[in-house]
């Protein structure tokens, strides 16, 4: 008899930090990668190509591990209630990038619970992915009742909100399955109504090209003149349509992991500009903001302040 059940796996779970746990099947994911399609047909992912890539292993997991049968998925919450200063010559860094990065601290966690699994179970085979990889991290979650797909596309849970990290872990085993969470958003349009530049074109439906995130971090080119004066200072991400969602109003819980604890939460387009190559890596060598690099990060800024 297997030493791995549910309650083993929450305990370690638990153990290591993560706020939530839960259980999905390892079925093929036909509905959301059916959505996944239409939206890369219509060039939404702009210039992620990588989103065009490798649908059979994002509809069915066994195309990644043969042996699969279960998805253990995980959310770390990473919400600190600190405030930005709003100063017209500072620019703003999303919520997520204010600490270390998260992708440092979550693997961490997951190498040790995937050894401490290990050893209980020899026979376990384990596959991990943090946004990394043709895995479809957000359904995942849902499936495995971590939380609904909020209309602006990031994962809520009724009793955290929706800031927290996802990973997934593929693995072939089988688990007691989570019920998943029904969708709590209603007739509430708040993320929609938000957005300065109507990003979210529809519920559930965001379209890259315009999103203030997309453009200031994954955007490699000139951001386009007609989003000018639209990003509300924000210099790496945005965080606009989690901060109006009433589930984030009422129900963010404060974050115990303190690599997470700000850092980063704003820095002044004079800074910005004053960076070298050396100076960059050496005050973002741990932070997520190290994704845009330099050039971004300067073109950024140069597109808030002139």
């Amino acid at each position: 008899m297997s030493k791995l059940t549910n309650q083993i796996v929450i305990e370690k779970v638990k153990q290591l930090g993560f706020d939530i746990v839960g259980f999905a099947k390892a079925e093929l994911l036909v509905e959301e990668t059916k959505n996944l399609e239409t939206w890369v047909e219509k060039g939404y992912q702009a210039t992620m190509n990588y989103m065009e890539r490798n649908l059979h292993k994002r509809k069915d997991v066994k195309e990644i591990l043969p042996t699969a049968k279960s998805i253990i998925s995980l959310a770390l919450n990473y919400y600190t209630p600190e405030k930005y200063s709003n100063e017209i010559d500072k620019g703003k860094i999303s919520r997520y990038a204010w600490g270390k990065d998260y992708h440092l601290v979550i693997w961490q966690k997951l190498n040790e619970l995937e050894t401490e699994l290990k050893e209980l179970e020899p026979e376990l085979e384990t596959l991990s992915y943090v946004d990394t990889g043709p895995v479809m991290d957000k359904a995942w979650a849902v499936r495995a009742g971590i939380g609904w797909m909020g209309k602006h596309t990031n994962v809520i849970n009724p009793n955290i909100g929706s800031w927290f990290f996802i990973a997934n872990i593929i693995t072939n085993f089988e688990f007691e399955y989570s019920e998943i969470i029904t969708d709590h958003c209603g007739t509430c349009t708040a993320c929609i109504d938000a957005c300065p530049t109507n990003a979210i074109l529809s519920e559930y439906v965001v379209d890259a090209n315009k999103c203030i995130s997309f453009q200031t971090i994954e955007n490699k080119d000139e951001i386009p003149v007609e989003l000018k004066g639209k990003f509300d200072n924000w210099i790496f991400g945005c965080d606009i349509c989690q901060d109006v969602c009433p589930w984030n109003n009422k129900f963010s819980v404060v974050t115990s992991v303190k690599d997470f604890y700000p850092k980063n939460k704003e820095i002044s387009f004079d800074e910005v500009l004053a960076l070298d190559n050396h100076s960059f890596k050496e005050r973002f060598s741990e932070s997520p903001i190290k994704r845009t690099k330099l050039k971004g990060l300067q073109r950024n800024a140069k597109f808030l302040f002139d």
